[in-house]
């Protein structure tokens, strides 16, 4: 029956083994230039504990720290719960390959959600709808961009192509799994790293470069996820300095009833 999963359920699969370690392989399906694309290595990452019988309520941040490349084949995540509290839960993961080498690290904070005032200190971009826009063309692109449909609106990259000639590093387009999947929280992981390193756009080419450490912070709850339904959700990518080597990168993705859905913040090593 797994033929019929799709395809980000097939990558984010895991197995129990009889030591309680989870047991994973990648899929060529979400292929990068080098090994996995990252957004499906956070999202297996998460699922380890998504997928752990202690696990406590929902997951509120996660971060990825990529420590080394992930080779094509069969991987050993660990995940421990640090601490839980009466509505937190605290949890550490590492990604495993080749006699124990850790190739990913990660931490994550679950917790019970409860209804608070509340206030969305950033204004909804209000854009053109995504069924108005043409889909860009990521066939010359990774594998992995082949598994979405990006529509885009300001500086999109695919195969060294600018689509724009602004002078920033701005991304923005709308996105949506391909074939179409209901948002949850592996895929609003994945689609968190979805945007290409900001260097590609600021200078409008491809350079070595390639994600440390990335943390998701999720600004909703299953329910909210579960309303987005298979509908596109706005992606917009920006960054702040570049520099002696790295340059960071911060993300903002909003359902298309207007609600902040997630941030991510991340660090890219990179030569240009």
């Amino acid at each position: 029956m797994t033929n019929l999963l799709h395809p980000l359920d097939l990558a984010t699969n895991l197995e129990l083994n009889n030591d309680g370690l989870w047991l994973g392989h990648t899929q060529p399906a979400y292929g990068n230039m080098v090994g996995p694309f990252g957004g499906v290595t956070s999202a297996v990452m998460l699922n380890a504990v998504l997928k752990h019988q202690n696990r406590l309520g929902d997951p509120v941040s996660l971060t990825v720290n990529f420590a080394g490349p992930i080779e094509d084949g069969p991987f050993t995540i660990q995940a421990q719960a640090l601490r839980t509290n009466r509505s937190t839960q605290h949890w550490f993961m590492t990604l495993f390959q080749h006699d124990g080498q850790i190739a990913t690290t990660a931490s994550a904070v679950f917790a019970i959600r409860r209804e608070t005032w509340h206030s969305t200190e950033l204004d909804f971009p209000v854009r053109k709808p995504a069924l108005e826009l043409a889909r860009a063309d990521t066939s010359k692109a990774p594998e992995w961009t082949h598994r979405y449909d990006m529509r885009t609106i300001k500086g999109l990259m695919i195969d060294g192509q600018q689509l724009s000639q602004e002078p920033d590093a701005i991304t923005e387009f709308w996105i949506q799994d391909d074939p179409p999947r209901p948002l949850d929280f592996l895929s609003l992981t994945a689609i968190c790293d979805s945007f290409v390193p900001r260097i590609f756009v600021r200078k409008m080419g491809r350079f070595p470069a390639g994600t440390i450490s990335l943390t998701t912070h999720f600004h909703a709850d299953t329910a909210l996820l579960s309303s987005q339904g298979t509908n596109h959700v706005l992606g917009i990518a920006h960054a702040s300095k570049f520099g002696l080597g790295y340059h960071d990168q911060s993300a903002e993705i909003w359902s298309d009833q207007q609600q902040l859905l997630a941030t991510s913040h991340q660090v890219v090593y990179y030569k240009a």
